[in-house]
């Protein structure tokens, strides 16, 4: 399966900034690892049998939650692409159900970001573009979206 956006492209089209999800999509996945570690760690570690069940059956538990969560963070930043050409922007989700959204370049009226602090710390935000007679759209938690809105913004 190829890139949308190398679906789409018109003649004379090039892409000129991609960007995805963040990687914090990941964050819970990478809590659930780190539980079911230190529980497994706990399990060799206990003495009563009661206690090492225990430890191995809250393993078991966020072992298979953290593979949950890992393949759902995995699957939606590989079915999520947001692209800026030199004429739209273009963002598409979803696998089967698929959602796009684009945008003419000399359309965009404004292009805001809005940043947590763990996202000016992670490079992550919420990019909302506003457009002539079209609306808005809010791209959420992307990397890089000062970079991605520069590329918009700057012609």
């Amino acid at each position: 399966m190829g890139r949308y956006i190398d679906e789409i492209l018109q003649p004379g089209e090039r892409v000129l900034y991609t960007t995805n999800a963040h990687w914090i999509f990941y964050w819970p996945a990478i809590c659930a690892w780190i539980v079911a570690l230190v529980l497994l760690i706990l399990s060799r570690m206990a003495t009563v049998d009661g206690a090492v069940l225990a430890c191995l059956a809250a393993a078991a538990v966020a072992i298979v939650a953290a593979l949950y969560w890992s393949i759902k963070a995995w699957f939606h930043r590989w079915t999520t692409e947001t692209d800026v050409t030199n004429l739209r922007v273009v963002h598409k989700t979803g696998f089967i159900k698929r959602r796009t959204f684009e945008m003419s370049l000399d359309k965009v009226e404004s292009v805001d970001v809005n940043q947590s602090i763990l996202g000016r710390i992670f490079n992550y935000g919420d990019v909302t573009i506003r457009g002539v007679g079209e609306g808005f759209e809010t791209i959420r938690t992307i990397a890089s979206p000062l970079a991605f809105r520069s590329s918009i913004t700057a012609r």
